[in-house]
């Protein structure tokens, strides 16, 4: 592949389009950018980064808030050959100050409210940041589309966060989804329900649609309620959540929304009575798609292939995928891990100084995603679950050996165990198992992991117990307290 820069591919249509609608937040009021507009801020800011002195490949770690901000400057970091690192803004203190450890950054742009970490690194503040889009346009600095693009995290099963590097080329398999997940085109108004700062909302709400000419449309400070009544008056043709949020839609009822064609769902497995009410509600489908930290999305329905009742859908075009077993590719409709081919544009390059572990999700052509599937003759993919104890919290994958070892710095507690259990048919939560000699305030447990989890990996519900049940290795048997936690 000849040189090649994440940015500019997005950016493509920018001088075709010009004052188009490239992304329109809605809040209280509409804050509207153009194609030109959104072009001139983004190599404006790459102009101003590269005017500091920073050497290609520096990282720049983003503590910003749910504004615009945030994707100008991704997309202005990887224009300069620099590599963002997009955070959560829920993380807290602690929790960012081990990640800025791991990621090293020679320069960190922060917004207030956003918790900063304790090191010594410059900062970038809101302001500088931008006043750096009133540059001249840098170009945008072309190279090997196999280096590194952009880092993101994903909690691992060792409660240590895992840096997942992409490369430039990764942008190239998204266009896979365009037909096989979205049916989208130029033409359509894309509203997702995610913030700005959301990895999920980055590529599917926000570079998805201007790859191909689409308007973004972002809710800042709408509640779920409102969202019907949003999508309804921007005359959004595609609607993109997690799966929480159209559930939560529909607690409050949903008025027509004659423009809207489908939805999109990712981030968690949508449960199937969710599915069905929504498709009540409104008379219109959604499409689910299967992806990870690690590969982006590979498998998902989509409306000229819609999944067949009870799967994922199949793997979209040009991707190969496979159920293994210890010797290699199942046969049809036995289950085994659900994997993907190590030559798919969208694989991350490997975890962020980590060798051994991308070397453990390795086998022999394919990467292993520790979910277990089963695979029908039409290439229908049925999920069965983890391979391990991740927990899902809100479209985020969270450890339970982090959300652990919070829980055991409680004074008196002397072990915990962290579960993702079912409150209703279509809602689970992250639950606490605690050993104590006596039991423990739950308003001061969850203060104590309040304070240093975010919000997303603490725990809604605290049991105590007298012991924990392990295997004869010694390990905790996660899969026998979820099997065994009071039904209600």
């Amino acid at each position: 592949m000849s040189a090649f820069n994440l940015t500019a591919h997005i950016l493509r249509h920018a001088d075709r389009l010009g004052d188009a609608p490239a992304l329109q937040v809605i809040g209280e009021d509409v804050e509207s950018w153009s194609f030109r507009a959104l072009q001139a801020a983004v190599l404006g800011t790459a102009t101003g980064l590269l005017a500091m002195g920073l050497a290609p490949r520096s990282r720049i770690l983003m503590r910003l808030g749910n504004t615009v901000d945030f994707p100008i400057l991704y997309l202005a970091a990887m224009a300069a050959d620099m590599v963002p690192v997009p955070t959560s803004a829920q993380l807290t203190v602690p929790e960012i100050t081990a990640l800025t450890g791991l990621i090293r950054p020679a320069l960190i742009a922060g917004a207030p409210g956003v918790a900063m970490p304790d090191a010594q690194v410059p900062v970038m503040t809101l302001d500088d940041l931008r006043a750096l889009r009133d540059n001249p346009p840098a170009t945008p600095v072309m190279g090997d589309p196999e280096r590194p693009g952009y880092i993101v995290f994903s909690s691992g099963t060792s409660g240590m966060a895992r840096g997942v590097v992409h490369a430039h080329r990764a942008i190239l398999a998204r266009e896979r989804m365009i037909s096989g997940w979205y049916g989208m085109t130029g033409d359509d108004r894309m509203l997702h329900a995610g913030a700005f700062n959301w990895t999920y909302t980055l590529g599917t709400g926000l570079m998805d649609p201007w790859s191909v000419g689409a308007t973004a449309l972002i809710p800042a400070g709408i509640a779920p309620a409102d969202l019907p009544r949003v999508l309804a008056d921007h005359r959004a043709t595609i609607f993109a959540a997690a799966p929480g949020v159209y559930r939560q839609m529909l607690r409050h009822g949903i008025a027509p929304l004659p423009a809207l064609r489908h939805g999109l769902s990712a981030g968690e497995k949508l449960p199937d009575a969710t599915r069905a009410a929504w498709e009540t509600a409104t008379g219109k489908p959604i499409f689910e798609a299967y992806g990870m930290s690690e590969c982006s999305t590979f498998i998902s329905g989509s409306p000229d292939h819609p999944a067949r009742p009870g799967t994922l859908g199949r793997p979209q075009p040009g991707r190969r995928v496979a159920i293994l077993g210890p010797d290699g590719p199942l046969p049809a409709d036995t289950p085994g891990i659900i994997s993907v081919a190590t030559n798919d544009a969208g694989l991350m390059l490997g975890y962020l100084d980590a060798p051994d572990a991308t070397a453990e999700k390795l086998r022999d052509g394919w990467f292993l995603t520790g979910d277990t599937g089963a695979m029908a003759a039409d290439g229908s993919i049925t999920y069965m679950g983890r391979d391990d104890d991740m927990m899902n919290a809100g479209g985020y994958r969270v450890s339970p050996v982090e959300v652990e070892d919070a829980l055991t710095a409680f004074p008196g507690v002397t072990e915990a165990a962290a579960i993702e259990v079912a409150v209703k048919s279509d809602t689970t939560v992250i639950a606490a198992v605690y050993v104590a000699q006596d039991a423990i305030d739950e308003t001061a447990l969850a203060a104590h992991c309040a304070a240093r989890l975010a919000r997303y990996k603490c725990p809604r519900l605290f049991m105590r117990a007298e012991t924990l049940p392990k295997g004869a290795n010694g390990k905790i048997l996660r899969r026998t307290l979820r099997q065994t936690w009071p039904q209600t």
